[in-house]
């Protein structure tokens, strides 16, 4: 019964996460908002809307380290999963002339993120400042892209890749049914998870890290994977991009505002996970920045590094699930 309820809580949250996403989208398309921002807003918001959900439900409940672990948890599986799968369909483009500067949000982000972590818990105050440098960008983004005109054919692409409703009762039929799946599917998959951290006897900051992170990341894999097998694949470094700017400072940010104590930073987080995270925005840079393609090469390498990850989060001598056991 607990691996249905985490399975049914995963699946309510990725059909109320797609739902969404579908519902959105297709209202910014007939806005005639441009596809760059619709990726780095849109389509990055919605696509983080689980991880917001459970981290919420997280805080709510009494249990903030998976709310922390979620968010640390999924920005790695962002760079090193979601970007080194669909490296192996297709190379992934990067254009570093239109996602330099949001290259440099999220690297600032995660720094400043780091910082909270390690001055003491995330209170209201973090948590205020965080979403009010998300509301800042997103107002200089569309200030800036104000003047800019749609670009047809990108736009159809986001309608053949994503299955956009096209009348306007159902867009409005996708976006209530996803905002009444998504909250379902995060209560659902919270106690699922909670429950086998208690089986296995590990933390449910583990469990965060691993089982809840990689669950609400796969809408970014799946975007990005379609996006490669259609060969779009420049889709899929801005939504990562704009994903874990949004998981720092809306979902990190919104959780540490409405927690209502402080939310505490487990120590194995301190030691270990927070540098891992640091390391994979540190790729993501490299490779936003260098300018050029994300190859089977790199791909391969990314899921290494994720693969070698997760071991020493279970298997390796005084890694993070020694740390963090309960006795």
């Amino acid at each position: 019964m607990i691996y249905l309820e985490l399975f049914g809580g995963l699946t309510y949250l990725l059909l109320g996460g797609d739902l969404l996403v579908r519902g959105a989208v297709a209202l910014a398309r007939r806005a005639g908002i441009p596809p760059l921002l619709v990726g780095l807003t849109v389509v990055a918001f919605g696509t983080s809307a689980p991880e917001l959900c459970i981290s919420l439900g997280a805080v709510f409940s009494g249990h903030p380290d998976i709310s922390v672990g979620n968010v640390v948890g999924s920005n790695i599986a962002n760079v090193l999963l979601v970007l080194g799968i669909p490296a192996l369909i297709y190379p992934t483009v990067c254009d570093r002339r239109t996602i330099g500067r949001d290259t440099a949000l999220v690297v600032a982000a995660s720094l400043l993120f780091v910082l909270f972590c390690f001055l003491g818990p995330l209170g209201r105050i973090q948590g205020a400042l965080m979403f009010s440098m998300l509301v800042l960008i997103l107002w200089r983004t569309a200030r800036g892209r104000s003047q800019g005109s749609p670009e047809p054919e990108a736009v159809e692409d986001f309608g053949g890749m994503l299955g956009l409703p096209r009348r306007p009762g159902m867009i409005g039929l996708f976006l209530v049914l996803g905002v009444l799946l998504l909250p379902l599917g995060a209560d659902l998959m919270l106690d699922g998870a909670i429950q086998i951290a208690s089986r296995f006897g590990v933390s449910s900051a583990v469990i965060g890290l691993t089982v809840v992170a990689v669950g609400t990341s796969l809408p970014e894999l799946a975007t990005t994977m379609v996006a490669a097998f259609q060969r779009h694949s420049e889709l899929a470094l801005g939504n990562v991009i704009g994903s874990n700017l949004f998981n720092i400072l809306a979902i990190m940010g919104l959780a540490a505002l409405l927690a209502p104590v402080p939310i505490a930073v487990p120590p194995s987080f301190l030691h270990f996970d927070l540098f891992v995270m640091l390391g994979a925005t540190g790729l993501l840079a490299f490779f936003a920045w260098r300018g050029s393609s994300i190859g089977r090469g790199y791909g391969l390498l990314l899921l290494t590094a994720y693969a070698l990850y997760l071991g020493a989060l279970f298997g390796a001598p005084g890694g993070d699930a020694a740390i963090l056991s309960i006795r």
